[in-house]
């Protein structure tokens, strides 16, 4: 381990400071892992850089490995989070999997857009992917999410298919709704969308959380808009109606300290998001740290559904690699060197990666190759999307209501009828 230990801080000094800062307490805990070990051998298409293609080196590798973090910022509270957590070498390949499909998935989806394949809205998240598997990794079967139009991550994480999501923007039939809900309007169990209008998912949420506590089914919510809806009046009114009635309720900040093409400092008179709330507790949480956004996760878990002490407001700074949607290049308000900057210091992924290697969980060439697995999977999926068909105009009108008591279905004129249908499954009833 002391060995690990040296080569670990080399490959960190060598790859900046930033990174440096990071992983210097990763390699403190090579000293202090526990658990049983297993040989593991590496890859051939990575000897090159860690042995002979020939013979490749075999390392132990850990089963388990104990993590830390800076402290939160708390608002109203006294104890915060945890700062430390275990996590197995299971969970933490699944973590990184998800985060990597996400990423990738968005790759795809810009591609798709600039082929016009994909029509309309699109809001991409690269770079806020530790959010939506951070959230996901600590939530139990009855807790819920409602988001923004910034939904494809939180889709996918919530139990989604690539190709439904995909298919979805294509507007095709093997769409998670069958195409007729595109970008911003994406469903799943326990989650209720992408929502297109801007803060409207605040006050939805809190009624949510209302409805958790009265069927007393112990759930929480989880409500996420951006900086640039935080100043909007109907979240001030969720926020009092939530502490009036002392809501399971989570109103999460996912600040990427950009409002479209305004910067924060321009936009809010006081940044500090997490304090928004007041007289409600709050805490500020590094988006780019998919375990500091699990451990924040389980603590509001714990906070509003079993002390049952009201809700919270959460702020998770992070950031977002492209423009605020597909027709915003995203660099005319900040530089292509900021950007840069961020990817080579705060990546989640990489940074993720790098605790897995230096922890001893996984080798570079596991990783690796899963990387190469993702993106031949999301390619194929991609090629299926594009493949698929579009539902008939006649199902346009079909699953509008779960009990439809109106008969047909107006179009655009009173004459122009339409017969209603009820053919999928209710996801949230």
């Amino acid at each position: 381990q002391a060995e690990a230990v040296k080569v670990a801080l080399v490959v960190v000094i060598c790859s900046g400071s930033g990174t440096f800062k990071m992983l210097t307490r990763q390699a403190r805990l090579l000293t202090r892992i526990s658990g049983p070990k297993t040989q593991i051998e590496s890859r051939g298409f990575l000897g090159g850089i860690f042995g002979s293609d020939n013979k490749p080196p075999s390392k132990e590798i850990s089963t388990e490995a104990s993590f830390d973090w800076n402290a939160y910022k708390l608002h109203r509270l006294d104890e915060g989070p945890a700062t430390t957590t275990t996590v197995t070498r299971d969970e933490g390949l699944r973590l990184y999997r998800e985060m990597v499909t996400i990423r990738r998935m968005e790759t795809a989806a810009a591609n798709l857009y600039k082929e016009k394949a994909i029509r309309g809205f699109c809001h991409l998240c690269s770079g806020q992917e530790a959010i939506y598997s951070g959230i996901i990794a600590g939530l139990r079967s009855q807790d819920s999410v409602i988001t923004s139009y910034r939904a494809h991550g939180f889709t996918h994480a919530m139990g989604i298919p690539v190709l439904g999501v995909l298919a979805e923007l294509t507007g095709k039939k093997s769409g998670v709704v069958r195409g007729k809900g595109g970008s911003m309007h994406m469903y799943a169990k326990n989650f209720y969308g992408g929502n297109g209008i801007v803060g409207a998912q605040i006050p939805l949420g809190a009624g949510i959380a209302f409805a958790h506590k009265y069927k007393e089914d112990g759930g929480v919510n989880f409500s996420l808009y951006g900086d640039g809806a935080a100043s909007q009046g109907q979240i001030a009114e969720a926020f009092n109606l939530a502490k009036l009635w002392d809501l399971p309720a989570v109103f999460i900040c996912e600040n990427n300290h950009y409002g479209m093409g305004t910067s924060q400092d321009r936009h809010s008179a006081s940044t500090d998001f997490y304090k928004r709330g007041d007289y409600i507790p709050g805490i500020h949480i590094d988006g780019m740290d998919v375990l500091a956004v699990r451990e924040a996760t389980r603590f509001a878990i714990d906070y509003c559904s079993v002390q049952k002490k009201g809700p919270l407001v959460y702020e998770i700074s992070t950031y977002r690699y492209h423009g605020h949607s597909m027709s915003d290049p995203g660099t005319s308000y900040r530089t292509r060197d900021e950007v840069q900057e961020v990817r080579q210091t705060r990546d989640p992924i990489t940074g993720f990666r790098d605790r897995l290697v230096g922890s001893e969980l996984a080798e570079v060439s596991e990783l690796k190759a899963i990387e190469i697995e993702v993106k031949q999977s999301v390619d194929a999926d991609v090629k299926k999307a594009k493949a698929d068909g579009e539902i008939g105009a006649e199902e346009l009108f079909y699953d509008i209501y779960e009990k439809n008591i109106g008969g047909t279905v107006r179009g655009i004129a009173p004459w122009d009828q339409h017969e209603h249908k009820k053919t999928q499954v209710a996801k949230n009833v």
